[in-house]
């Protein structure tokens, strides 16, 4: 199975489970608070909905090799949904994720194989774009679900592809100032091994490559924690006992990655 058949098969069941998630919602609870603070959950739902339709217009410039849309096209479709009710937000964003997953399905493996792209001013495949949607997809599905479960996790076949993908989005969003800081941090479900490194900047490693300096602490932790620790969203309401430290604590943790 590619990478990107594979991809396909795990954001589907995202989908799935962020429909089973919202279509038993009353329009009071569609209205209501999600994980996000600053969105209710028909804006997550919003976003995820818009969100298909620009990851749909990034694939199609890819398949067609011409410039990728930027800003001002979003912006068009962020109005469109932004003026929508919260109930239409809600019913939509399922409709428009599906459309998308749908339009993926009916291109050859092949051709899909084949597509380059540029994305945010940089090359990339359709591989980098399916990961960039799932990354969104798995976390705000998960912001839904957990407001009324709350020990949901993000899905665990998320977070087998996520875990080794969070040194770009740590490099971006961590906050280097409680630095200098070498943390080896294990991880389960699945097992792996990184290097945090707070210096000047923030860099989460496989052990194997990151710094050769004398770690200061050690960390261990299930990985979907680990992967919601670096999106801003392991809150001591929502840290699973699981997680253990020595030589840090888990706020200090939390302020190198305050979300974003």
């Amino acid at each position: 199975m590619s990478a990107n058949t594979e991809l396909q098969t795990v954001l589907r069941a995202s989908h799935q489970r962020l429909e089973d998630a919202t279509r038993p919602l009353s329009d009071a609870e569609i209205a209501g608070p999600s994980y996000c603070t600053d969105w209710s959950t028909a804006q997550v739902l919003s976003h995820i909905g818009s969100g298909a339709e620009i990851f749909g217009l990034l694939l199609d410039a890819g398949l067609a090799g011409v410039a990728a849309p930027g800003r001002e096209e979003f912006s068009k479709i962020w109005d469109v949904w932004n003026a929508m009710s919260p109930t239409e937000q809600a019913h939509k964003s399922l409709v428009a994720d599906a459309a998308f997953l749908d339009r993926l399905a009916s291109l050859p493996a092949a051709e899909l194989d084949a597509t380059r792209m540029t994305l945010f001013g940089g090359p990339a495949d359709a591989t980098r774009l399916l990961e960039m949607r799932l990354s969104e997809h798995a976390i705000h599905t998960w912001d839904v679900v957990v407001i009324r479960d709350p020990d949901a996790e993000v899905s665990p076949d998320a977070v087998a592809w996520l875990v080794d993908r969070l040194d770009p989005l740590a490099a971006r969003t961590g906050k280097s100032d409680g630095g200098p800081l070498e943390v080896d941090i294990t991880t389960t479900d699945p097992a792996r091994a990184f290097r945090l490194s707070v210096t000047d900047a923030v860099k989460l490693l496989p052990a194997e490559s990151g710094s050769t300096q004398p770690a200061t602490a050690k960390v261990h932790m299930p990985a979907s924690a680990l992967v919601r620790l670096v999106y801003g969203r392991l809150d001591p309401e929502h840290t699973p006992d699981a997680v253990t430290t020595d030589g840090i604590d888990v706020d200090t943790l939390r302020s190198i990655f305050p979300g974003f």
